[in-house]
């Protein structure tokens, strides 16, 4: 699969509502998946990191700059990072089967829709640059956003690559495409911001410091900070950038308090990091125990199910059920929203797939959390039981591990009956070409909350607490009661909305 990452950053850092609406509207578009949203006050920024083939994350680059546009007002913003608009910059990076050519068109593409549809300025940097000096994104930002404003409409130097030489509260927005970059900065212990200043300086590249570093020096939580991005870490290390720092702070009678990563980080960068500091001059990658384990994790899970071991078993494929339905209630309604027939609709359906995404999330958790429960149930049944005091300690254990053994799938009923909700309500208002996929959606959610029914049933049976029992078996009937209306609902919606039977 072509996979592409996108890093927007956002000139917001500090309500929190704005930065949930810019996410949802990345999230509503098919096929993408958000990794990361880092926000900093004192910076008054957000970083959000995402994934997705190329057009799907084209078209979520759009959908969040348009959000950021709708929501934020450069013109009362104020923070300690340089910035020129709501949403700063935009950069597309190559990850899996993707050239850097091919982001470059993506950038390209997009500058020219966000311009054209929305009236914000576009500037092109690193490789989708179309001028040596707009390269650097460094050099496009001076001035910021005060600075660009005084200066767009009359200096040809300033004129964007896309759109009018003019800005609204919205700003300009800066989009292009990268090698993966690190987002690192250093806090130093002092509150002389010159410190930092000076520090930066002899670091960053620009002024002869290390190759592929950006430096600035900012005061952040009453701290002096090291702000800075590394541009290929293959060939300027972290370790070799900490290093410096240090050097650097000692000559100013500082020393380094912490360090903190903005987003996320390759894991080669932070291997190489360990093998320099430690000297492994001849560290291989087999050599990372969590390497073998990610080749075991990607076993599918039904040839794990399929094995002769007690887990993961019914109560893991239940959970399995219900996140498959919760992902097809986000689908439909990702399908739904940004569609002009269903415009009167997709606050709501918006909200449907925030809501299937949270209960997917659970529901996932949960297979494997059934399994590492049940594995408590077969450890308690192995204790030993030779004295009475073993006895009545296997016992003691053994209705504890039940009672978790039971939480969780009792868990997973409840989900998986407001996935069935959420399902029925989609079907009823959503896409109408996803019908089928809503009532999939709407039967493998049934079908968890039964089978996840049977196996607390099972546990019940076998409890001291009979008290509790009871009121695990009420609540199951409820539920399914309550499915079972939804199932009827289903039904009859497919029946009116498209003769399904």
């Amino acid at each position: 699969m072509k996979l592409v990452e996108c890093v927007p950053n956002f000139s917001e850092g500090r309500k929190a509502e704005v930065l949930d609406a810019i996410a949802a509207s990345i999230e509503s578009v098919p096929g993408v998946r958000l990794l990361d949203r880092h926000s900093d006050v004192d910076h008054n920024r957000t970083v959000i990191t995402f994934i997705g083939p190329p057009k799907a994350a084209a078209e979520a680059a759009y959908a969040c700059v348009s959000k950021a546009a709708e929501l934020i007002d450069l013109d009362a913003h104020e923070g300690q990072h340089p910035r020129l608009g709501a949403t700063d910059v935009v950069p597309f990076v190559p990850i899996q089967e993707v050239t850097m050519e091919e982001c470059v068109v993506l950038a390209r593409e997009l500058g020219q829709r966000v311009a054209h549809e929305l009236g914000i300025p576009v500037y092109l940097y690193e490789a989708a640059a179309t001028r040596p000096d707009r390269v650097n994104l460094a050099d496009i930002r001076r001035g910021e956003y005060e600075g660009l404003k005084a200066s767009i409409a009359n200096d040809p130097d300033r004129a964007p690559d896309f759109g009018p030489k003019k800005l609204g509260p919205a700003g300009a927005t800066v989009v292009g495409a990268r090698k993966p970059l690190i987002a690192f900065n250093v806090n130093l212990t002092t509150d002389d911001v010159e410190v930092a200043k000076q520090i930066a300086k002899r670091v960053r590249h620009s002024d002869g410091g290390l190759a592929y570093v950006k430096a600035l020096g900012l005061l952040v939580d009453g701290r002096a900070q090291v702000s800075m991005n590394l541009t290929d870490f293959a060939r300027t290390s972290i370790y070799r950038v900490v290093e410096m720092v240090r050097v650097e702070a000692d000559s100013f009678g500082v020393e380094i308090h912490s360090s903190e990563l903005v987003g996320l980080i390759p894991q080669a960068a932070l291997i190489d990091t360990a093998a320099g500091y430690l000297q492994l001059d001849k560290l291989l990658p087999e050599q990372i125990i969590e390497s073998h384990l990610v080749a075991l994790e990607e076993r599918s899970f039904l040839d794990r199910l399929a094995e002769g071991t007690p887990t993961p078993g019914g109560g893991s494929a239940a959970a399995q059920a219900g996140a498959m339905a919760a992902a097809l209630v986000a689908m439909v309604g990702r399908l739904t929203v940004g569609k002009k027939k269903y415009k009167d609709v997709e606050h709501r359906a918006l909200a449907i797939v925030q809501k299937a995404e949270t209960l997917r999330g659970g529901l996932e958790a949960a297979v494997v959390e059934d399994a590492q429960a049940f594995d408590n149930v077969m450890k308690a049944l192995s204790m030993p039981r030779d004295t009475s005091e073993e006895t009545a300690a296997r016992a003691e254990a053994l209705e504890l591990a039940t009672v978790r053994a039971s939480d969780v799938p009792l868990q997973v009923a409840r989900s998986s009956a407001e996935v069935l909700g959420l399902a029925a309500e989609i079907l009823a208002i959503g896409n109408r070409n996803a019908l089928s996929d809503a009532g999939v959606a709407g039967r493998l959610a049934m079908a968890a909350v039964l089978s996840a029914s049977l196996n607390v049933k099972a546990n019940a049976s076998g409890l001291t607490d009979r008290k509790l029992a009871a009121r695990w078996l009420e609540e199951l009937r409820k539920l399914e009661d309550l499915s079972e209306e939804k199932r009827i609902e289903i039904r009859g919606l497919l029946k009116d909305r498209a003769e399904i039977l």
